[in-house]
């Protein structure tokens, strides 16, 4: 099937906008190594920039079933499998860029990959999205039956590995990755309200969701940065109660969840769409007219 094409085999302008989206990030990043003739400076930030590229797709296929549960949009459920490949495609363009900095030598490759542990971590979270992109067809789905759906919650595997590996090689400054963490945890959270039977479609449970999410991403800072660097951790936890621009990873995640919430509400069925509703009626119909003598 097409990607532009709907599960009916129809041209979807939805699901091509999708995949033009996706493609996007890629040229912005491979065109100056391009245009540079593989020269190091861009192929170094193309490293960077398509493993970052590689988590925040991973992160929005994780997205994608919650946000279906808040919105009831069920036509999101049609780009889960294009997201997911492109979270593959990003990761293989990572590897594959490290290799071209490597001289395309598959041994020297091979033992760096062993012997850093970051490298590791990277790589066993990359043939987790092959395994995972492999088994996306209709066909496999069939084949697996209900062990599909187990096979693909490694994606929340695949997501704390993501995680740890972009921590590591950030060394010192770790904000782009605790920002990746405190959405992971928010996802994760989504999901187990779910599983406690709590409804997405509350603005509570959302707003809940936000506040325990932001809160875990000032511990996680917290955590890191008193474990692995000689950086004072209560100096960066104080930091998170100031106002100061940009924004800390925290406030960006506890933002962003009260963003979702607030998009709930404008949901299939939502309380927003009924005051929109109202609203308009009060403005835009006027009121009949007595014809009366």
């Amino acid at each position: 099937m097409y990607p532009w094409c709907d599960p009916s085999g129809r041209f979807s302008v939805f699901k091509l906008t999708v995949f033009v989206l996706l493609l996007v990030p890629g040229c912005f990043i491979l065109w100056p190594v391009i245009a540079g003739g593989g020269a190091t400076i861009p192929v170094k930030e193309a490293i960077l920039e398509s493993g970052d590229w590689a988590i925040r797709m991973v992160l929005i296929s994780l997205l994608i079933t919650p946000l279906r549960r808040m919105t009831r949009a069920s036509k999101l459920v049609q780009i889960r499998r294009q997201v997911g490949l492109a979270a593959l495609g990003y990761g293989l363009t990572h590897l594959m860029l490290y290799a071209l900095t490597q001289s395309w030598d598959v041994l020297r490759i091979a033992n760096e990959i062993l012997a850093r542990i970051y490298l590791t971590i990277g790589f066993v979270a990359l043939t987790g999205l092959v395994i995972l992109g492999a088994t996306s067809t209709k066909s496999a789905m069939r084949k697996l039956g209900k062990n599909w759906a187990r096979l693909h919650k490694a994606s929340y595997g695949i997501g704390v590995l993501a995680a740890v590996h972009f921590f590591m090689q950030s060394k010192i400054d770790v904000s782009e990755a605790t920002l990746m963490a405190g959405f992971f945890v928010a996802l994760m959270l989504y999901r187990v309200a779910h599983a406690r039977d709590w409804s997405l479609r509350s603005p509570l449970v959302l707003v809940m969701v936000a506040v325990v999410s932001g809160l875990m991403t000032a511990g996680i800072e917290y955590a890191w940065y008193g474990l692995a660097t000689g950086v004072p951790p209560s100096a960066v936890l104080a930091a998170n109660f100031e106002v100061m621009w940009p924004l800390r990873p925290a406030w960006n995640v506890l933002l962003t969840g009260l963003f979702i919430a607030v998009v709930s509400l404008f949901g299939r069925d939502a309380i927003g769409r009924e005051w929109v509703g109202q609203i308009a009626s009060t403005l835009f119909v006027r009121p009949r007219r007595s014809h009366g003598g």
